[in-house]
């Protein structure tokens, strides 16, 4: 009989054997349920692991990072800086600076117009004692930005005025510097405030410093 039916019957016996135990299986995971349909049920309701948890997790964040990825936009191109370039505006830097030689401070500054206001300063510097070379870049300098060498520059906020911004304007007409055309001459104004700068700062480049430091002198 085994002869004549070979592995068929050891084959059907096992495959039986296999049926029931899934059954039985499929059975005890889902008691109310019966055959394959209630095993893959059973093996869907397992409860994911941790690994999967985090697998998950991770899938999410990269999906989030790709979409902000797409959203990025460059702003500017980062600027390179040319050395050559850097010198050169250390050069010209260096030039409008002030200098120094044998100890003594000094500021450019252009030697003023025949008849104009600052011609008149600069011949004044040596009556107060104050040397041409070393203060006139300083007395410009200070001038220059208070009242740009106008004899009728007025501050309308403060009320100061000329070519010193003296506040109030009527001091310069006070004596000895001062005179009572103080309103109209530039010589006078600056007078007065060459003898202001003398008594309240030494020098003019005295003066020009407390103004470049705090605006005002």
């Amino acid at each position: 009989m085994f002869r004549r039916s070979g592995i068929v019957v050891p084959a059907l016996g096992l495959a039986l054997l296999l049926v029931g135990v899934a059954a039985i299986s499929a059975k005890v995971m889902s008691p109310n349920g019966s055959g394959a349909s209630s095993l893959a049920e059973a093996i869907d309701s397992l409860p994911h692991s941790g690994s999967v948890a985090l697998l998950e997790q991770e899938r999410h964040t990269i999906i989030v990072m790709n979409a902000a990825v797409k959203t990025l936009s460059i702003a500017s191109k980062p600027v390179t800086v040319n050395p050559q370039q850097v010198m050169a505006s250390q050069s010209q830097s260096a030039d409008t600076s002030p200098s120094s030689s044998s100890g003594i401070t000094t500021v450019d500054a252009p030697l003023p117009d025949p008849g104009s206001a600052e011609q008149i300063g600069y011949d004044m510097l040596p009556s107060f004692g104050f040397s041409q070379k070393t203060q006139w870049g300083c007395l410009y300098n200070l001038w220059m930005r208070e009242s740009g060498w106008n004899y009728d520059a007025e501050n309308p906020y403060s009320g100061a005025y000329g070519i010193p911004q003296a506040l109030p304007g009527d001091k310069m007409a006070q004596p000895p510097d001062g005179g009572p055309d103080w309103q109209t001459n530039p010589a006078t104004q600056i007078k007065w405030g060459l003898g202001y700068i003398s008594q309240i700062y030494g020098t003019p480049c005295g003066a020009w410093a407390n103004e470049e430091e705090y605006g005002y002198y």
